[in-house]
């Protein structure tokens, strides 16, 4: 996975592994929604982004020698900035007051996500669900099954085909999630998908689920009703089949055409990567 802020001084790639090495170590520092009080415009207020990368340089949290999009370093970038924590503001927590102990995204591995996958568990009240799944090629057919009321408590909604490849790229599924908190949903299922979330999704929501279907990854040898097991804690992502079972269903597994045939996200979609590397191109 990878992972920038959209401010230009950041530019720093992290893969999924990063995450995974840090996720530990790396307090929930703000108070943001939908997990918090706050919104963007109040950390804007506050300072910022910046900001917040000031403070996290001088507790010795980033490596401010990286050299980001502006030709600069990190420190560099950030050597006129104060850091959020010089003014009087509560949407991010002092360090040693975090409102978590540990970063909101998880990563989870299994054999439903070899190389693994992403759950944001901020807010959560629900963090281990298993379930059935529902199969959904593409966000599209999703979306109908939740219009249609075909979705209920305690499914486990799948979307493929949504990762770099297949998408190709990684639409993020923010109509799918919302369309399902606004139905009452939100906390009731699981959601598991090889594409993208957004930061504003609210239940537990898994994303960037790799190897991904499109090239033949276990998400694509799902069939509806397979019980699967999304747990954020023991940082687990698995369905309840035997290795001989993926094997036979895995024999009989053909690769899709490319969605697009030519043009740019043609040539994305043969260069590109897996999430867990960061879906970068070569």
């Amino acid at each position: 996975m990878r992972c920038c802020t959209s401010w230009p001084l950041a530019g720093v790639a992290w893969t999924l592994a990063d995450f995974e090495r840090l996720g530990d170590k790396v307090p929930h520092l703000a108070d943001l929604k939908p997990g918090g009080r706050f919104v963007m415009n109040d950390l804007h207020r506050a300072g910022g982004t910046p900001a917040v990368l000031k403070a996290l340089l001088e507790a010795g949290l980033l490596h401010g020698d990286c050299i980001t999009c502006t030709g600069a370093t990190l420190a560099e970038n950030l050597s006129n900035v104060d850091s959020i924590y010089k003014r009087k503001q509560d949407v991010v927590r002092p360090l040693n007051k975090p409102m978590h102990g540990t970063g909101h995204l998880v990563i989870l591995k299994g054999n439903l996500a070899p190389e693994g996958a992403v759950a944001k568990v901020a807010g959560l009240l629900t963090r281990r669900i298993t379930g059935p799944v529902k199969v959904f090629e593409g966000e599209e057919a999703c979306f109908a099954a939740i219009q249609a009321r075909e979705i209920k408590p305690g499914d486990i909604v799948v979307i493929r085909g949504e990762g770099p490849v297949g998408g190709p790229g990684m639409r993020e599924m923010l109509s799918v999630t919302a369309a399902l908190s606004g139905q009452g949903l939100g906390d009731k299922i699981g959601l598991i998908t090889d594409g993208r979330f957004s930061g504003g999704t609210h239940g537990l929501v898994v994303g960037h689920v790799a190897p991904e279907a499109w090239v033949g990854g276990p998400i694509a040898l799902l069939k509806n009703g397979d019980s699967v097991t999304i747990d954020a804690d023991a940082k687990q992502l698995n369905v309840a089949l035997d290795a001989a079972e993926l094997a036979r269903r895995r024999a009989s597994f053909v690769l899709p055409a490319p969605r697009e045939k030519r043009g740019v996200l043609a040539k994305y979609a043969r260069c590109v990567h897996s999430a867990s590397e960061g879906a970068v191109t070569s």
